[in-house]
């Protein structure tokens, strides 16, 4: 009697270890795999949402923490302009509530965008003005009558939500065809609370909000460029002067 229960409470640990492993296999699998999917994506929907070549070398997110660390991301410029991309990053952290990636609305806590690259076409940023405009049209911020297969795409798409945004030093690379370039310091961008409550954000709108913080602060960053910082003649530098101080005029 007693060796027979003995045996069966042998039997339901060894099945007890076997779940235990196997779960563990189930978890360190979605931790591998959670990667890929970011990076997978980043790639299929953001070329989508902007019309621009988008690309991410490597995302590595743990499924325990919610710890990330995406690689080498870069967001291409539309056609007509030469450099490859308008915004490049070499590291982006960020802090994911585990749960939240099964739920309908993935929860970022905190997101760090370190050391952006920003080329910006003229001091109006035509490249980025362009991106802008294609991803304001994705989420319906230029037109109220979307199509009805785009908004049934926004209901499909799962939702976003990131608490604390910073994007620190960052450089602009400023490009005025026929006159120079030139590079200025980015200032730091902080935005907190986007997507809250209960409709979060669809990428689309998430990408639209931070192109935009970029644009802005970009182009003022590029009203600073004037006489000395290019390598140009009197006269271009002269007349750069006059551009410069009329796009500062509009941040005032």
């Amino acid at each position: 009697m007693g060796q027979g229960i003995l045996a069966r409470m042998k039997k339901i640990a060894g099945i007890l270890i076997v779940l235990a492993l196997l779960l563990v296999v189930a978890l360190v699998t979605v931790t591998f795999f959670l990667g890929s999917i970011v990076k997978k994506g980043l790639e299929t929907v953001g070329p989508r949402v902007a019309q621009v070549e988008v690309k991410l070398d490597s995302a590595n997110i743990s499924f325990f923490s919610g710890h990330g660390q995406l690689k080498g991301f870069l967001l291409g410029n539309p056609p007509g302009f030469d450099s490859p991309s308008a915004i490049k990053v070499g590291e982006i952290t960020l802090d994911v509530q585990p749960g939240s990636v099964f739920s309908d609305k993935i929860v970022v806590r905190t997101l760090h965008v370190l050391a952006p690259e920003i080329t910006l076409y003229g001091l109006t940023g035509d490249n980025l003005k362009k991106i802008l405009d294609n991803l304001q049209t994705s989420s319906g911020g230029a037109s109220t009558n979307r199509a009805p297969s785009a908004k049934k795409a926004d209901k499909a798409e799962k939702k976003l939500q990131v608490d604390d945004l910073l994007i620190q030093s960052g450089k602009v690379l400023v490009v005025l065809p026929m006159v120079g370039k030139a590079t200025v310091s980015l200032p730091d961008i902080h935005l907190t609370d986007l997507g809250q409550g209960s409709a979060g954000l669809t990428p689309a709108d998430l990408s639209s909000k931070i192109v935009d913080a970029i644009y802005r602060a970009a182009i003022a960053a590029a009203a600073n460029v004037g006489k000395g910082v290019l390598d140009v003649g009197k006269p271009a530098a002269k007349q750069l002067d006059k551009a410069a101080q009329k796009l500062g005029n509009l941040f005032k």
